[in-house]
């Protein structure tokens, strides 16, 4: 499995037969959006955790030459499903075995709204296990005690966690949530991308050592291989 980070919340993933997109965001992002093309984005499934701008613009072009399966909550699903696109519709608790593993749709702690302000249902999280790994991709979530239900089921191999404060859980809430899910090993993301994100690096990564813990903090472009 390779997570390949491509800024803000958007990650690769690729599988041994299938590369999933997750929530991407290129063409607004002022960090990414002049060095990566959407043409050479050619997932087989995109992921979306909830349906705020930074993290569902780039769907609908993407998916002109793609054709990705668009896996999300049921509000989600039906909007992109009205878009042209094909979906897989799920909700909180759901589990689905696809061609490439398995997904479990998870709480998180956020809101969701379309820029228009129509309505995006509620927010959530997956654990995906492919290729005899599990991890955990958190979405925008505050630190939830509903965290803890997630290794009753699954022993992680990552937990992909935001990190940015403000709008998500910080680095303090994220050493945390890392305890709450039993997992040490933490890719962050969803940071650095606006002023209200920016984090300090090095106090980050300084912070998970202290507790025993690995924080993973990748240049855009830069790919973690499970």
């Amino acid at each position: 499995m390779e997570i390949t980070f491509l800024g803000h919340a958007t990650l690769s993933i690729k599988l041994s037969e299938h590369t999933l997109l997750v929530d991407p965001f290129i063409t607004g992002n002022p960090m990414v959006k002049d060095t990566i093309s959407l043409k050479g984005l050619k997932p087989d499934f995109i992921l979306l955790t909830h349906a705020h701008q930074d993290h569902v613009l780039d769907v609908e072009e993407i998916a002109k030459h793609s054709k990705p399966t668009v896996i999300s909550n049921y509000e989600i699903a039906m909007h992109f499903q009205e878009k042209g696109c094909e979906v897989h519709p799920m909700n909180h608790g759901g589990s689905w075995t696809f061609p490439f593993g398995t997904l479990k749709y998870v709480q998180a702690v956020h809101t969701s709204s379309f820029a228009d302000g129509s309505y995006g249902g509620q927010p959530g999280g997956f654990v995906l296990s492919a290729d005899g790994k599990n991890i955990y991709i958190a979405g925008d979530t505050a630190l939830t005690m509903d965290m803890k239900l997630i290794p009753m089921q699954f022993k992680l191999d990552l937990a992909v966690l935001p990190v940015g404060d403000n709008f998500t859980m910080g680095i303090e809430d994220a050493v945390v949530a890392s305890d709450f899910v039993e997992c040490d090993k933490v890719l962050g993301y969803h940071y650095d991308t606006f002023g209200y994100i920016e984090i300090d690096h090095k106090a980050a990564r300084d912070t998970f050592e202290k507790a025993g813990k690995k924080l993973h903090l990748l240049a855009i472009g830069e790919t973690l291989t499970l």
